[in-house]
């Protein structure tokens, strides 16, 4: 825990084609621990949209962001275009060297990743996008949240809200994190047991891999091309 008189800077990279809940769902709790200063950051100030068309706006640039404590990297498809940008890459490997925590939601990992900070670690992401942690030097590891030293990582997408709780428990203890989910009345009582691969019926994980198997693609391309560049030989 983080002594309480020590202010905190929190900021969230945002970019075209995030998935916003992976950035809102934790803005609910990261913007409401105490004695903190919350800021969203993207490569420009213009507004983007996030994957199914909202419309998000950063608070400043990239370049005008301070050196952060925690620093929050979201998922989404836009993450793509983000694993080969030297500018984001660059500019998440400099604040992660000097935050005391990093916490990525679903595919934020990959760009992380990108960035060569899960070399070594115990990560997680997105079940769909599970198997390319190893091809950033990670050990994956099938749990709703992940926490490696100074890095929290959270599963798909809704699992941020647990990720970031479990963040603010450890910036400023059990109770803080325990009001903040009071106050957000986060008592999730799903009406299917279907939110992951194991618990969803097999042909509604079929139907729904399809949806996604050529993004999936994708990011398998990229994070081989990553691979490369990191130095690190995974298996075919």
């Amino acid at each position: 825990m983080i002594a309480h008189d020590v202010h905190l800077r929190i900021g969230s990279l945002l970019f075209e084609g995030v998935d916003q809940i992976d950035l809102t769902g934790p803005f609910e709790v990261l913007s409401r621990i105490p004695n903190s200063t919350y800021r969203i950051y993207g490569k420009t100030a213009e507004p983007v949209r996030d994957i199914k068309g909202l419309r998000l706006t950063p608070d400043a640039t990239l370049a005008e962001a301070p050196p952060l404590d925690v620093l929050h990297v979201p998922g989404g498809f836009g993450q793509q275009a983000l694993m080969e940008d030297a500018e984001v890459l660059g500019w998440i490997s400099r604040q992660a060297a000097g935050a005391c925590r990093i916490f990525s939601v679903c595919t934020g990992a990959l760009i992380c990743g990108a960035a060569g900070l899960l070399k070594g670690r115990r990560a997680t992401t997105h079940w769909a996008s599970f198997h390319l942690l190893p091809f950033f030097g990670a050990t994956p590891v099938n749990q709703r949240v992940v926490v490696d030293g100074s890095f929290v990582f959270a599963a798909g997408v809704t699992a941020g809200i647990d990720g970031a709780l479990r963040l603010a428990a450890e910036l400023r203890g059990d109770d803080a994190a325990r009001a903040i989910q009071l106050y957000m009345a986060y008592a999730p009582e799903p009406p299917f047991e279907c939110g992951t691969p194991e618990t969803a019926p097999p042909e509604i994980l079929q139907q729904t891999r399809e949806a996604v198997r050529a993004i999936t693609a994708q990011r398998e391309e990229t994070a081989r091309r990553v691979a490369a560049r990191l130095g690190l030989v995974v298996g075919a």
